[in-house]
């Protein structure tokens, strides 16, 4: 038999070594990117594995890393199945994965098969973050508060987590109030290297269901976010099913300049990704600017992947990173073996004497990175921030709207309503939230003050955040600029940022008044931050802060004034910016001991928590009549076999370019005038306590309310945003959710019309499980998003992409036509489909073929068997059997 397993040197360990695979013939793995080689030992890994039983196993598998190895460097793509060594989830994409396995456990049962055998197959971490809401901010009691208010309105879901971690063993939750769930990945969880039960150490690779789960690839992690659906099936021991992706080499060159910020380079990057068209890509960065940037640097940088569009990106291992694990409490045992496995197996720093294939190379020069912002809508929309004030007055110039004549003193154009230092993409890095906590010191010490119409928070990603800030003495300069401590969560960045000013909202409803907010995040989806918000701004938190003083985005802050110091003088942003002495003074104060002390805390959970009484045993008891909980209907042992042809479908929706997850399904606050509201109010749910869209994913009821129920939507058939669509073929306006139930009732299947990009934004599976129990067959689109388009597969929904230079428009479609899609019956993966369209008269309109983007044979048998519930249900009902 073929083996290359060997032992680690200084370890005590074994490997799968990466060099006796060159030497058994391998001899592409040398100029492999780092991203490649991991791939290329979870193969081997497998096959090792497989060998016991099968002696070709190995060499098979030799064979089928050539073909991986060679579409790193832009071949043919292969697919492969991927098994990862853990899984991360966030509570508002995690309670729905475990809620289905709930639902698994419970049909089980009633069927009198074993319901235990529903289990996770390999360890789960999930973090407890974007539940908690700004609704109180600027004070020294608003993270009190917040915590209250979030316990009381979501103690039905942590119960339900409570249950879960005592029956599904591998389950470990992280309580609320501990940070984002990327942070504390990167700062605690992450194990770099894995060692399993057999001494065998590995690489860890990691899937979250948040598609900002690449930032742990900072230190030398390969991971990237997947659809919950998928989280479930890996969770149940499936593979991943993939396609070896292109690998795009990212050289950097010379360093950042003073005065710039990590969030500045990500932004930049974020623009010109983007228009290099990286998706369905990996990223690997490497040269000697690369060797320059801190590890909470690269962190800011790999967060924003899916902004830049890839699937991943990577940094490799060097001494910035074995210095960072020491300094958040890794042992020295811990720092040793990730040293000893990625010099091994050459996943440390890139020798650039030995080229690697990439599929292209870019260069940046982190010597010409400026200060900047991204908006108001997209996060590419980079801007020098000399031009905010211009990009916004374009923007909005033909909506232009003022209430300073309709009442003293309001509000203009441009004025911000939100200031928040948020999101685990800014609050990681040690450097800018030192420069934010400096830049309001000193603001503070020059007499400026925030504008009372400005709302301000600070949400750290961890707690070690706020107790190295507070041994630097920043806290009360911060907290008196109104940036106390609201929440240690996923807050306004993902639109938990709570009620406006009284002022605002005011100005906003009342005179149409067009504001702003500006926050350290990564996305600005238009109504993700706020619906009530027309433009949002991404930027590094001391802009946040500077821009909170200035009160609006209308000021050029590189050529006027922030405001009036106390002594009667304008004081500029030049004159509090940080000096790099100043800088460096504050940075002695970032200890291990801040580091070892969040973790300590990382599982207890505040009394709140600890006093949640939570069912028991291993199925767990539904709430009668919960608004929160209630079994998934497309969680069922009964396969939905698809039909051989869709025939006579209507267009639920024509949607624009660059839809987003957000559109599809928000995730902020329900109102009380939606139809998800409206549900709401019939159970006898207080306004107050409806909770968001994100909280409330447990409950199919509601979400399917509010699918294609985004404030931003555009949907084609109708003239207003968000919610609308028409009935056909009478053409009557109605709502998307009242549509698709006539539609159901009348035995009529949906399709989606849709542009570019579709399906742009956060990895949430009810995105494509609203759509899938609204009726929605099939989603007819010039291109889609990676993992959106993953997750409409695990629904069974046929994501189909035009032709290049083919669109609804060059067809002639209007989306009134009723539509048949052809030959389902014989699709092999990457095939193509026929699809027709009618007029009302039964007359065809048009017929082309589109390709339909099932990538491999188990993406295939999703589609056939309904979803991956489908697939799941033979497995479990064989193993239950057995």
């Amino acid at each position: 038999m073929n083996t290359l397993k060997r032992p680690l040197p200084g370890t005590g360990y074994s490997y799968i070594s990466l060099e006796a695979a060159a030497e058994a013939g391998l001899t592409e793995i040398e100029h492999a990117p780092r991203t490649t080689r991991v791939l290329v030992e979870n193969v081997l890994r497998q096959a090792h594995r497989a060998a016991e039983s099968h002696d070709g196993a190995v060499d098979a598998a030799l064979g089928l890393c050539r073909d991986i190895i060679r579409a790193a460097g832009g071949g043919a793509p292969v697919s492969f199945n991927l098994f990862p060594v853990r899984l991360l989830l966030q509570d508002h994409s995690g309670v729905p994965v475990l809620a289905d396995l709930a639902s698994l456990r419970s049909l089980l049962a009633e069927r009198g098969l074993e319901p235990g055998i529903v289990s996770p197959s390999l360890p789960v971490d999930l973090v407890v973050d974007h539940s908690v809401e700004v609704h109180s901010a600027g004070t020294a009691t608003a993270l009190r508060r917040n915590m209250e208010r979030e316990t009381r309105l979501n103690s039905e879901r942590f119960r339900f987590l409570k249950w879960a971690h005592q029956a599904m063993e591998g389950v470990n939750i992280v309580p609320p109030g501990r940070g984002i769930v990327h942070q504390i990945h990167l700062e605690q969880l992450a194990r770099v290297v894995n060692v399993d039960a057999t001494g065998l150490a590995a690489p860890d690779t990691v899937l979250g269901t948040d598609s900002h789960t690449p930032m742990v690839n900072s230190i030398g992690v390969l991971g990237w976010g997947i659809g919950g659906l998928d989280a479930s099936a890996v969770l149940l021991g499936l593979p991943l099913p993939m396609l070896a992706q292109p690998v795009v080499g990212v050289r950097l060159v010379n360093s950042l300049p003073a005065g710039t910020t990590a969030t500045d380079l990500a932004l930049t990057l974020t623009e010109m990704l983007r228009a290099a068209g990286v998706v369905h890509s990996m990223v690997e960065f490497f040269g000697p600017g690369a060797d320059t940037l801190p590890v909470t640097d690269r962190a800011t940088v790999s967060n924003m992947a899916p902004e830049f569009g890839c699937t991943t990106t990577y940094f490799p291992v060097d001494e910035k990173t074995l210095g960072f694990l020491r300094l958040t409490g890794r042992s020295a045992k811990t720092v040793d073996l990730v040293a000893r496995y990625s010099r091994a197996q050459g996943l440390d720093a890139i020798d650039e004497d030995v080229p690697l294939r990439y599929s292209r190379v870019l260069e940046v020069d982190l010597a010409k990175i400026e200060p900047c912002a991204a908006g108001p809508r997209r996060p590419q929309d980079r801007m020098p921030i000399s031009q905010v004030p211009a990009g916004f007055r374009r923007e909005f110039a033909a909506q232009a709207a003022t209430t300073a004549e309709a009442e003293p003193g309001g509000l203009r154009d441009g004025a911000i309503a939100i200031a928040a230092i948020t999101s685990c993409t800014s609050t990681s890095n040690q450097t800018s939230m030192l420069l934010a906590g400096l830049l309001a010191r000193n603001a503070v010490a020059r007499g400026l003050t925030v504008p009372p119409w400005v709302k301000t928070s600070m949400a750290p990603g961890s707690r070690a955040v706020r107790d190295y800030l507070d041994a630097a003495g920043l806290l009360p300069a911060l907290g008196e600029l109104g940036f106390s401590v609201a929440g240690y969560g996923c807050t306004t960045c993902i639109g938990n940022s709570g009620p406006l000013v009284e002022q605002v909202e005011n100005a906003v409803r009342g005179h149409g008044v067009r504001t702003a907010a500006v926050l350290s995040g990564n996305r600005n989806f238009e109504g993700r931050i706020h619906q009530d918000v027309a433009a949002s701004y991404l930027m590094s938190p001391p802009l946040v802060v500077a821009y909170a003083l200035a009160g609006t985005v209308l000021t050029d802050l590189t050529a006027e004034p922030l405001g009036t110091g106390s002594d009667g003088r304008p004081v500029a942003l030049a004159d509090i910016w940080p000096t790099p002495q100043e800088l460096e003074e504050v940075r002695r104060f970032v200890s291990p001991e801040h580091y070892r002390h969040a973790a300590e805390q990382l599982h207890q959970g505040e009394q709140s928590w600890r006093d949640l009484d939570s069912p028991t045993g291993d199925l767990f008891d539904w709430p009668a009549e919960s608004s929160y909980l209630m079994p998934l209907p497309l969680v069922s042992l009964d396969k939905e076999q698809s039909g051989p042809d869709v025939r006579g479908a209507r267009a639920l929706v024509y949607a624009n370019h660059t839809t987003t997850t957000d559109h599809i399904s928000p995730a902020g606050q329900i109102r009380q005038e939606t139809q998800a509201g409206q549900y709401l109010s019939g159970l006898g749910v207080k306004v107050e306590d409806f909770n968001t869209f994100g909280c409330r994913r447990g409950n199919h009821e509601v979400m399917m309310r509010g699918t294609f129920a985004g404030s931003g939507l555009v949907n084609r058939l109708v003239e207003h945003k968000g919610g609308s669509t028409l009935l056909l073929p009478e053409r009557t306006e109605t709502t998307v959710y009242e549509a698709a139930m006539r539609y159901q009732a009348d035995g009529i299947p949906l399709v989606v019309l849709a542009g570019r990009e579709y399906g742009m934004g956060s990895s949430r599976d009810w995105a494509a499980k609203g759509p899938r129990l609204l009726g929605v067959k099939a989603v007819l689109a010039e291109s889609f998003e990676r993992i959106h388009r993953s997750n409409l597969v695990a629904v069974g929904i046929l994501p189909l992409q035009f032709t290049a230079g083919q669109t609804p428009e060059t067809l002639g479609l209007t989306g009134c036509e009723s539509f048949d899609i052809i030959g389902l019956d014989t699709l092999a993966p990457g095939g193509a489909v026929e699809v027709r369209a009618h007029d009302d008269e039964g007359g065809q309109v048009a017929s082309w073929t589109m390709t339909a983007r099932v990538d491999t044979e188990r993406e295939l048998q999703y589609i056939r068997s309904g979803g991956v519930f489908g697939v799941v249900a033979d497995t479990l009902t064989a193993t239950a059997q057995a």
